[in-house]
């Protein structure tokens, strides 16, 4: 898929456009169902696995890859949360309906984060979106931003707090439907063809809404499962820092530029910071998928390092084009832009570096006066 990716990415960011061919072939690979296990007919990928499906996505078009990261995270947190986990928190009943989502990923439904506010970011312990218990279920309110896949959609997993208990935060999977607006806000310097528009919702919903079963389970899973809100979208970046080295090398190529000193030197530095990180990366899934406890310092780490080497990487990579590289349509402007969000986008890297500070020191990172979601 990767290079007809590439040739759509162009069209996809000039225009801010949803990137439908390249979804059509997901669905077709049946990548939808990549984290689903295959008693469901999914690919039952393992974290591991996924972060490389990310990264060769991330090579082709980086806002194809969020998307899809957005969706892989619902399916795989939900997927991955053991049987016993709903029994002891009293939702029994919830296994039949996580199936009935994820089976719904295999059959080619796509959702959606809705997490983050303005004015608070993805900080869940500040966010003003607001439910209510009602009779036959909840009602919801929400005013969500940087919906990645906004408008396409078939169902985004909102997180909101209790209306009589604030401290209560909870996620629901909220189908595509009336009371669902989206207000088409999208328009950035990078990452363009995700389609990360604000999205309101004033709904009402059944109980089998409530994702988990449970109230006020999102900050432990926060906690318990960073890798999908952490470090995730991490090897989307690293595919996007690869592509740009790909691309400087063949400009440089074709242009007679191998023989610089200057030119071999960033790429070599390039490719020895991003196979680090990418490394890194795959360490820390490794880890999840063994249930170590280590696996959250390095998952932390991975998005740090994820983050920066792409905004560093592809810096250089122009230089190494020279001034061509900023003109419309070299891949490069693209990849510069795209690769600018990474640190960025939740968790930080300066987020992502005082975590690991904190931990450094002999403390909790997540005991702080201010919390971090």
């Amino acid at each position: 898929m990767v290079p007809r990716m590439r040739e759509r990415a162009f069209e996809h960011d000039r225009d801010a456009s949803f990137p439908k061919a390249d979804f059509t072939e997901l669905r077709e690979a049946g990548l939808l169902g990549i984290m689903v296990p295959g008693r469901l007919k999914g690919l039952g990928a393992t974290f591991r696995e996924y972060v490389d499906v990310a990264y060769h996505l991330g090579r082709g078009n980086g806002a194809t890859g969020l998307i899809f990261n957005m969706h892989a995270g619902v399916t795989g947190a939900l997927a991955t949360a053991p049987d016993e986990l709903a029994e002891e928190l009293g939702a029994a009943d919830y296994p039949a309906r996580r199936d009935e989502i994820l089976t719904g990923a295999v059959n080619g439904s796509l959702y959606a984060v809705a997490m983050s506010e303005r004015g608070v970011g993805s900080r869940l312990s500040k966010m003003t979106s607001r439910y209510t218990r009602v009779d036959g279920g909840f009602h919801l309110t929400a005013d969500k931003a940087f919906v990645s896949g906004a408008g396409y959609a078939d169902a985004y997993l909102v997180a909101a707090r209790n209306t009589e208990n604030p401290d209560t935060v909870s996620q629901f999977l909220v189908p595509a439907t009336d009371g669902v607006t989206v207000d088409p806000t999208w328009d950035t310097m990078g990452m363009r063809a995700t389609g990360s528009h604000d999205v309101h919702f004033d709904v009402t919903l059944p109980p089998a809404a409530l994702v988990g079963g449970v109230e006020g389970i999102t900050m432990l899973a926060a906690q318990i499962a960073p890798h999908w809100m952490v470090a995730s979208y991490a090897a989307v970046y690293i595919g996007v820092a690869r592509a740009a080295i790909e691309s400087a090398a063949e400009q440089a190529n074709q242009r007679n530029l191998a023989a610089l000193p200057s030119v071999r030197t960033r790429l070599g530095r390039a490719d020895a910071a991003v196979s680090a990180a990418l490394s890194t990366l795959r360490h820390a899934a490794s880890l999840v998928d063994a249930g170590d406890p280590d696996a959250s310092t390095w998952v932390w780490r991975a998005k740090l390092l994820a983050g920066d080497a792409a905004a560093d990487t592809t810096a250089s990579m122009m230089e190494v084009a020279g001034a061509s590289a900023i003109r419309s349509g070299n891949p490069l402007e693209r990849l510069f832009r795209d690769a600018r969000c990474g640190a960025l986008q939740p968790a930080t890297s300066d987020v992502c570096a005082d975590w690991l500070g904190v931990a450094a020191l002999g403390g909790d990172p997540y005991a702080t006066s201010e919390p971090r979601w």
